[in-house]
């Protein structure tokens, strides 16, 4: 295996986690350069998502693949604090809760005995978010609600006199809900500069492609049209996430929105960009293929000394 993914802990999702404390995992990629540290993250968080969502039967495989790059920098140090004031991550798109799951576990938050209960009976981790872990302030799983918390988080935390952050995941198909764009206006009304949008733009959901349901383009123009700050990534780039999220002014007098390129169920060839990977269930087969795949992708991250 790599010299770099030995460093950083990296294990195929079928070798014992149980040997690895929670702390060991938060604080070994200390002395990383981010960018590498990020890379090996989103691997670990795609092989989870296939683990847990194989023994599971489920998973909204390929709507959690498509966020996997972006959680693994929220969670690899974007998102700061502890706590009461600890910044704010908000789901919209709760379906893709298995990455959410994956960040959770890869970076301390739970530990590994409260993964292998996803889906389970009595589990606090079910099919959408939930606010009953501890990790989570907000319940999800409604699409259209999770910018309207987002709005009200980030104008308690200005009535507080906090300097914390909001951040909010949103699917691109959500933005068919009118609740968003009402969200939309009053956080721009508010001027709510502490607020940042990340929109999963893999350009699918439920009935099809999104520009055949319901074509939102350009997206850019339409949220600069209502007074957000517009900034354009490529959602699987994560030296590019995390240069453009550590940019953002939080005492601007625009709310922020960064629209994420992505592909849905990245990461895993046949996958990618098929719809019907948003509920399709793996056969071990398809499993044992799609973990090969990751585990073949993360095995060609540089070491330290060949990042920039």
């Amino acid at each position: 295996m790599h010299a770099f993914m030995e460093a950083t802990s990296f294990r195929h999702p079928t070798a014992p986690h149980e040997t690895e404390t929670a702390n060991e995992r938060a604080s070994s990629h200390d002395g990383v350069p981010h960018a590498a540290r990020d890379l090996a993250l989103r691997h670990r968080i795609r092989l989870d998502i296939l683990d847990q969502s194989h023994r599971a039967g489920f998973g909204h495989i390929g709507s959690a693949l498509s966020v996997a790059d972006i959680l693994a920098v929220l969670y690899g140090g974007v998102l700061r604090g502890t706590g009461a004031d600890r910044e704010r991550f908000i789901l919209s798109k709760g379906h893709a809760v298995l990455a959410l799951y994956a960040a959770l576990y890869e970076t301390g938050r739970i530990d590994r005995e409260t993964l292998e209960t996803y889906c389970g009976d009595g589990s606090v981790l079910g099919a959408h978010p939930e606010h009953s872990l501890d990790e989570i302030d907000f319940s999800t799983g409604s699409l259209g609600q999770g910018l309207s918390y987002g709005a009200g988080s980030a104008l308690a935390a200005r009535m507080r006199g906090s300097s914390r952050r909001t951040f909010v995941l949103l699917s691109d198909a959500e933005l068919n809900e009118g609740a968003v764009w009402e969200s939309v206006m009053f956080a721009a009304h508010r001027r709510l500069g502490s607020l940042v949008a990340l929109v999963d733009v893999n350009g699918q959901q439920a009935f099809g492609h999104t520009r055949e349901v319901l074509d939102l383009e350009p997206l850019a123009a339409r949220w600069e049209a209502f007074g957000w700050s517009v900034h354009e990534v490529d959602g699987h780039d994560v030296d590019a996430l995390r240069t453009v999220l550590n940019s953002l002014d939080p005492g601007s007098a625009r709310p922020h929105v960064l629209l994420a390129r992505t592909i849905a169920g990245s990461g895993v060839s046949f996958m990618e960009d098929r719809v019907s990977w948003r509920y399709w269930p793996l056969s071990d087969e398809q499993y044992a293929t799609a973990a090969a795949e990751v585990t073949a992708a993360a095995n060609d991250v540089p070491t330290p000394t060949e990042t920039r």
